[in-house]
């Protein structure tokens, strides 16, 4: 499965806000973007050690993420946010890049995290996804 890649983009969201029915967290940056991306999709690509490693190749396959939900979010300095999901997990921090870069390449790496599920054996039993 594939990683988003840690690239400047310098975008800064202007409008942040967190749809619990939906699970969806949508994002309105600086250049006129907007991005909509599911709790799941979200949580499976959590930029924390737990989900990554702590080195190339360490990236633990989420698998059973369908029905997570978001309970909150933080902001973190000037340049993140902190996602509290309802399976407890709250130790990633989503920087304004990263963010940027998971919206803009959703349909490739929900279909690249579809992929390694098929790959592993696992199948999706529903949720909304990406």
């Amino acid at each position: 499965m594939k990683r988003p890649a840690r690239r400047e983009t310098g975008h800064i969201p202007t409008d942040i806000r967190l749809h619990r029915r939906s699970r969806m967290l949508e994002v309105h940056f600086d250049n006129g973007r907007r991005f909509e991306l599911g709790a799941e999709y979200l949580r499976v690509y959590s930029p924390s050690a737990e989900v990554r490693g702590h080195g190339p190749g360490q990236a633990i396959l989420q698998v059973g993420k369908e029905s997570v939900g978001i309970v909150g979010i933080e902001p973190v300095g000037q340049y993140a946010l902190r996602i509290d999901f309802d399976d407890g997990h709250n130790t990633g921090l989503y920087s304004w890049d990263l963010l940027y870069d998971l919206g803009e390449n959703q349909a490739a790496y929900w279909q690249d995290y579809l992929d390694a599920l098929a790959d592993a054996g696992h199948q999706r039993n529903g949720g909304k996804g990406a």
